[in-house]
C-alpha cells in the first residue's frame, strides 16, 4: 500500500475486501476482483494468488498484470521458484531485486520479466499453505514492514476463500493419492506405552471467524481483553479442581501453562493486529498464523513444546471470544475413542472426558512436553511424531495404538482387530496376576534375593512406585523438574521437590542423578550451543563442572532436602575418574557450607557415578576406590560402545544388547564391582524387558531399576526362575561370536517355564 496512507488505507481495504466475499458472485469472480482492489491499493503493477494443488503444486488461479492466459496454465511445485519456497517455508518474502535471488524461476508464459521487485506471503491455515499472495512492481522496491504486514492480513481474507473448497474439490487436498481410504500401519515415537482400541476423534480446534474486519477497534480491544480475562479465570478453576489434585511436576505443568495466559508479548501482538482494523478473533488467529510459521523454523524440541502450549492457548481464547456455542471438545464422544492431533496442550487434554478416552497420537510431541507429561500422569498410551496421520484418517475410523512399539494401526482389518483384543485381554488378567505380587518378594526359585527399583522424574511416578511393589527408586532424574519451568529454580524450590519425592518414597531409598540437560533435553533459560553429535556433546556432568555454580545449587538442595535421612546421589556422562573427583569436591564443599550453617545433615551419604562412557571401564579399579556404588546407564553405554546412534531409524536395531560384547561388559562390571564390595544397578531399558532382566540375573546383577510398569512383568520372570544354570548358560553364551543371544535365551526360558 501507499506508505502514506498507512493503516488507515489497510481498514478501508480490508471493508472493501469484506464486502466483495459477502457478495454471491463465484468464488472465482470474487478471487478476480480481490486481486484487482489489492494491485491498486499497494500501486503494483501485478498482484497475483496461487492455490495448491493436489501433489503439492502451485498454480496460478488469478492475477493483474501478468498474462492472462497463463492462469491455470503455469504451475510450479513446492519448493520451486519464489512462490514455491514461500509455501515450503510458510514464510512472507520480500526483494527489491527478484532476479538476483538464487531461487528465482522465470515462467516465460507470464510475462513477468519486466517486473524486477517482489513481495509474496503464503496464504495458510492451521499450519499447512493453501497457496501465496504476491505482488510485484517495475522498479527497485524496497516494502515496508507494514506493507508485509497488510499483505499477510489480506491473505486470511484469502485462506477463508481458497478452504471454504470452491475454488477446487476439497476432497482433492483430503484424498492423498487414495492413501486415506486404505488400511495401514503408521510408526512414530512411544510417549507413553500401552495398547488401545478405539473410534478415532480428530482434535482439530478451529473457529469460523465471520467477520474480520472491526467496525470499531476500541470495541474490539474491550471484548479481547474480556474474553482473556474469561481464559485466565477457566485456567484458575482448572487448577483448583481435584483433577488437578496430584502435586509437583504435574501441577508445576498447568501453573506454567496459566504463566503463558499472561505473556504480555503475546498479548501486546493480539492487541496490535485489533488496531490495524481486525476484529478481536481475526486478530487473534493472525497471531496464531505468525507462531504456526515461527514453529516451522524452531528446531529446539523444548521450546517447540512451549510454542504449542501457547497455541493451545491461542485457541481456547478463540473459542472464548466465538461465544458458547464452540468448543473446544464435542460433548457427545464415542464408548471408547483415540484422540488424534497434530499437538495440543496440556489443559486441551484436560478438556476432554477421560473416562472413555483410549489413547492419544500426536502428529508431533515428545517425551518431555507438556501434554506427554500429563498423558503418563493418567496412563494414557501416547504415540507420537506419526506423520501425516490426520490426513490418512477420517472421524470414526477404528484406530489400534501400540504404545510398546510405537505403531498406529488405521482401519485394521478383522485379523488384527481380534489379535489385538486378545492382546489387550490377555494384559488386563496379566495386570491383575502382577497386582497378585506386589507384596511378595523378587526371590528366584534358588532363593537369590533380586532388588526391583523404579526410576523416576515425577511425584506420579513415586507413587506408582507403591502401587508396584518396587523396593526404592533406582533412578530419580532431576531434569524433569528442570524442564518443565519457564526459568532455572532456585536452591529453596529444587529443595522443596526433592524433599517432597523423599516424602513420597516413605522411607524407600531415593538415589538421584544430577542435571542431565544438553544433548536432546534443552532448557528453555539455559542456551546450548548446538554440537554435531549432541548425545556426545556438552552435556550432563560436563555442564555441572563448566558451570559449578549450578551443580553446587543442586548439591545444596539436595543436603537441605535429606535433612536427618540417607542422601544417595549418582553423576551421569563421567568419562574419567578425574570428573568423579571434581564434582565430589563440589560436594564435599556444600557438605562442609551445610555444617557451618548449623544445618541437619544427611544421616547417611552414597555418591556413585553412571557407567556410560566406555573409556571409564579402563579405570574401574581406581574408580571403585572411591565410589560407594555405580549405576549402569545401558541405554547409552550400549550407543556408544557400538558407535551407534540410537535414534536413527536405520541403525536403531541394527545392535542388539544381548550380544557378546555387551554382555561382557556387564560381566567385567559384576566380577569387578563385587570383588571390590562395591554395589551395583543398572538403570536402563534392559531392566524393564523380561528377556534382557533375566541375562542381567544370569550375568550376576542383583538390583535392577526400571519404569513402573515394568516392575510386574520382570517379578514374575525372576519368581519362576532358577539362577543357577541360567548363569552357566550365560557364560557360554557371552564367549561367543553370534551377533545375538536373544532367541537362545527365549529358547531356555520356553525349556525352563521361564515365564517371559
Amino acid at each position: 500500500m501507499n506508505q502514506a496512507v498507512g493503516w488507515l488505507g489497510s481498514r478501508l481495504l480490508l471493508k472493501r475486501l469484506r464486502d466483495v466475499m459477502a457478495t454471491g458472485a463465484p468464488a472465482q469472480a470474487r478471487l478476480d476482483q480481490i486481486v484487482r482492489l489489492v494491485a491498486a491499493d499497494m500501486v503494483a503493477e501485478v498482484c497475483s494468488v496461487y492455490v495448491m494443488r493436489a501433489g503439492e503444486v502451485l498454480e496460478l488461479f488469478s492475477t493483474e498484470g501478468l498474462n492472462q492466459a497463463a492462469v491455470h496454465k503455469t504451475r510450479l511445485r513446492t519448493g520451486e521458484g519464489l512462490i514455491g519456497d514461500i509455501a515450503a517455508h510458510c514464510r512472507p518474502l520480500a526483494l527489491a531485486d527478484a532476479w538476483s535471488h538464487p531461487s528465482f524461476a522465470y515462467r516465460p508464459e507470464t510475462g513477468e520479466d519486466i517486473y524486477r521487485s517482489f513481495l509474496g506471503v503464503p496464504i495458510h491455515r492451521g499450519g499447512r499453505a493453501l497457496g501465496v499472495l504476491a505482488v510485484q512492481n517495475k522498479t527497485q522496491r524496497s516494502y515496508a514492514d507494514e506493507e508485509v504486514e497488510a499483505l499477510e492480513t489480506i491473505a486470511m481474507v484469502l485462506a477463508e476463500l481458497v478452504s471454504a473448497g470452491a475454488l477446487i474439490n476439497p476432497l482433492e487436498a483430503q484424498t492423498n493419492d487414495g492413501l486415506s481410504l486404505k488400511p495401514g500401519r503408521l510408526d512414530g515415537i512411544t510417549l507413553n506405552p500401552g495398547l488401545a482400541i478405539g473410534e478415532a476423534v480428530l482434535h482439530r480446534p478451529r473457529v469460523t471467524i465471520r467477520q474480520m474486519v472491526a467496525d470499531d477497534p476500541e470495541a474490539e480491544l474491550a471484548r479481547l481483553l474480556t474474553a482473556v480475562s474469561s481464559v485466565q479465570s477457566a485456567l484458575d478453576d482448572l487448577l483448583a479442581s481435584d483433577v488437578i489434585a496430584i502435586s509437583g511436576e504435574f501441577r508445576e505443568i498447568m501453573e506454567t501453562y496459566r504463566m503463558f495466559a499472561e505473556d504480555r508479548g503475546w498479548l501486546s501482538r493480539i492487541r496490535e493486529a485489533v488496531r490495524t482494523g481486525l476484529t478481536a478473533e481475526a486478530a487473534v488467529q493472525k497471531v496464531q498464523n505468525d507462531m504456526r510459521a515461527r514453529m516451522r523454523e524452531v528446531t529446539d524440541p523444548y521450546l517447540k513444546e512451549r510454542l504449542h502450549d501457547l497455541e493451545d492457548l491461542t485457541n481456547r481464547l478463540l473459542v472464548q471470544l466465538s461465544g458458547p456455542e464452540t468448543k473446544s471438545a464435542p460433548d457427545h464422544l464415542p464408548e471408547n475413542y483415540v484422540l488424534v492431533a497434530r499437538s495440543m496442550g496440556p489443559a486441551e487434554l484436560l478438556d476432554y472426558d477421560r473416562k472413555h478416552l483410549r489413547a492419544l497420537v500426536l502428529e508431533e510431541g515428545s517425551p518431555t512436553g507438556h501434554v506427554a507429561i500429563v498423558a503418563r500422569a493418567f496412563d494414557i498410551p501416547v504415540v507420537g511424531k506419526v506423520k501425516d496421520i490426520l490426513n490418512r484418517i477420517e472421524p470414526g475410523d477404528t484406530i489400534v495404538v501400540d504404545g510398546d512399539n510405537a505403531q498406529v494401526y488405521i482401519r485394521p482389518g478383522d485379523d488384527i482387530l481380534e489379535t489385538i483384543r486378545h492382546s489387550i485381554s490377555s494384559r488386563t488378567e496379566q495386570r491383575a496376576q502382577y497386582a497378585a505380587l506386589k507384596h511378595l518378594p523378587a526371590t528366584t526359585l534358588d532363593g537369590h534375593q533380586i532388588t526391583l527399583m523404579v526410576n523416576a522424574g515425577l511425584p506420579t511416578d513415586i507413587m506408582a512406585m507403591d502401587e508396584a511393589g518396587a523396593a526404592g527408586v533406582g533412578l530419580y532424574r532431576t531434569e524433569i523438574g528442570f524442564m518443565v519451568r519457564t526459568n532455572f529454580p532456585d536452591v529453596a524450590d529444587q529443595a522443596a521437590l526433592y524433599t517432597k519425592t523423599l516424602d513420597l518414597a516413605g522411607g524407600k531409598p531415593v538415589t538421584f542423578r544430577t542435571l542431565d540437560c544438553g544433548g536432546d533435553k534443552a532448557l528453555p533459560y539455559f542456551h546450548v550451543e548446538g554440537d554435531e553429535n549432541p548425545a556426545m556433546g556438552w552435556r550432563a556432568i560436563r555442564i555441572g563442572l563448566d558451570r559449578p555454580a549450578m551443580l553446587r545449587q543442586q548439591l545444596r538442595a539436595l543436603i537441605m532436602a535429606a535433612s536427618g535421612r540417607g542422601l544417595s546421589i549418582m553423576f551421569p556422562m563421567v568419562a574419567e575418574v578425574a570428573e568423579f573427583d571434581a564434582a565430589k569436591s563440589l560436594f564435599d564443599l556444600e557438605l562442609a557450607r551445610a555444617a557451618d550453617a548449623g544445618a541437619v545433615l544427611p544421616t547417611e551419604i552414597k555418591l556413585g557415578v553412571m557407567i556410560e562412557v566406555p573409556s571409564l571401564l579402563w579405570q574401574l579399579d581406581q574408580l571403585l576406590t572411591r565410589v560407594d556404588f555405580v549405576s549402569v546407564g545401558s541405554n547409552d553405554l550400549a550407543q556408544f560402545l557400538f558407535a551407534h546412534d540410537r535414534g536413527s531409524p536405520r541403525l536403531g536395531r541394527r545392535y542388539d544388547p544381548l550380544s557378546p560384547p555387551m554382555l561382557t561388559v556387564l560381566h567385567q562390571l559384576v566380577h569387578k564391582t563385587q570383588a571390590a564390595g562395591v554395589a551395583l544397578t543398572l538403570c536402563g531399558e534392559m531392566a524393564g524387558k523380561p528377556i534382557e532382566a533375566m541375562a542381567l540375573l544370569g550375568l550376576g546383577f542383583r538390583c535392577i531399576s526400571m519404569t513402573a510398569a515394568s516392575i510386574g512383568p520382570v517379578k514374575m520372570m525372576t519368581r519362576s526362575l532358577e539362577i543357577g544354570p541360567l548363569a552357566e548358560l550365560m557364560e557360554r553364551l557371552r564367549h561367543g561370536d553370534a551377533h545375538s543371544v536373544r532367541e537362545q535365551l527365549r529358547l531356555y526360558a520356553a525349556d525352563h517355564d521361564v515365564v517371559l
